[in-house]
């Protein structure tokens, strides 16, 4: 297929303060023992916490991760856990930790990227495969987002192949994405950001800033929106992001939702719909760093354009998403789940339908960046800590 030439300006200088996520270079972060179980004496005492539905329990599950970014639930309750330094781990319960697993691609663990998410398929109980997203080098200093898929087997992924590449490859370190969904069809999602070069997100001919949409083995779909078209990717399913961080399916309508990073300011969640332009860097909430307006910038909106569902004036510096569908806590129900980088806090949002009807900030005096959040199969929330000795938290009514 042809394509028009892509062109890139590289005008634009990011600090790795951008987003609001402060993103340490994780190469130079120690890589954590081999696996042994928790010292009980050692673990931090449960914190108590105070929310608008009571009391509630934060424990520390596990200690001594570098920089931990995704977090899936094995069906006998483990936990798949990344870290951006380029090791998967297998965490429980109790506190014990597996050295990291065999099989996982190589990464380029600088700047914003490194092995990202992770997430089983939609098979697992029969094909046990596990799915990654991670910075990919290429020659030289190129880099791209890419997808993995391999077996588990024992501490081993096995038959690891690529299913998707970011096209094409830049020598920028900034706005890898990345997150991974599966609907309730079997497609697989995936987010991914501008690369910090904003033109890209409105140009098709690349993946920079577009959610994708593939088939389990990378394959396209037919009816993806720009399939056919010679300018166009065409695993592309919507475009104009900028950076995103969290993604989930809504459990209530089997909706995708994302969020991304704003610039300084303008934060903000989408429901990402086929073939539609979500405005970055033509309409954003935000300004640059130093408080001068994106360059391309028209405004808050433009004819053509999707408004975000949810927006943030002032950033969060969002990451992880979790809808609470759970039996467990019913003041819960209904609440939308989301990490915080820059604001270092856990965010709940309530729905009313698609609507976010009210908000509410938990742990901001634990003053922790939380990158990712997940619901599990107890009923209580999991949350990552990105820090080059980062820990798998609990969040639990007290008692439970």
């Amino acid at each position: 297929m042809t394509r028009t030439p892509l062109v890139l300006t590289l005008a634009m200088a990011l600090s790795l303060t951008a987003c609001g996520t402060q993103e340490s270079t994780a190469d130079g972060a120690a890589a954590t023992p081999t696996a042994s179980a928790v010292d009980e004496s050692a673990r931090p005492a449960a914190l108590a916490v105070s929310s608008e539905i009571g009391e509630l329990e934060l424990t520390t599950v596990v200690t001594g991760l570098a920089f931990p970014w995704g977090l899936a639930f094995l069906p006998d309750g483990r936990m798949l856990v990344t870290e951006r330094i380029g090791q998967l781990r297998i965490a429980t319960a109790d506190g014990t930790l597996s050295a990291p697993l065999a099989g996982v691609p190589a990464v380029v663990a600088e700047g914003q990227g490194g092995l990202l998410d992770v997430a089983l398929s939609p098979d697992f109980g029969n094909d046990g495969l596990v799915y990654l997203s991670y910075a990919e080098p290429g020659e030289g200093a190129l880099a791209g987002t890419a997808v993995a898929r391999g077996r588990l087997q024992g501490e081993a992924l096995v038959d690891v192949e690529v299913i998707f590449r970011q096209e094409p490859k830049l020598e920028t370190r900034h706005h890898f994405g990345s997150r991974l969904v599966f609907d309730r069809d079997g497609h697989l999602f995936i987010t991914m950001g501008d690369r910090g070069v904003r033109p890209t997100a409105q140009d098709l001919s690349s993946h920079m800033g577009t959610v994708a949409r593939v088939f389990p083995d990378g394959r396209v779909p037919a009816d993806n929106p720009f399939v056919g078209r010679d300018d166009a990717q065409p695993q592309t399913w919507s475009y104009g992001h900028r950076n995103q961080q969290g993604a989930a399916l809504n459990p209530w309508t089997g909706a995708l939702w994302t969020h991304e990073h704003g610039p300084r300011g303008g934060d903000e969640i989408n429901i990402p719909q086929p073939g539609r332009n979500y405005g970055w860097p033509i309409v954003t909430h935000g300004i640059n760093y130093d408080g001068t307006p994106i360059p391309e910038a028209v405004g808050r909106e433009k004819e053509g354009m999707e408004p975000p569902h949810h927006v943030w004036e002032v950033s969060p510096g969002v990451s992880g998403m979790a809808f609470y569908d759970h039996a467990r806590v019913p003041g819960w129900q209904r609440s939308l789940f989301i990490g915080a980088l820059a604001t270092r806090e856990l965010i709940r949002l309530q729905l009313d339908g698609d609507a976010i009807v009210h908000e509410e900030r938990l742990l901001g005096d634990l003053r922790e960046r939380i990158r990712d959040v997940r619901v599990g199969p107890d009923g209580a929330l999991y949350l990552l800590t990105d820090h080059p000795e980062g820990r798998i938290l609990r969040l639990a009514p007290a008692g439970g």
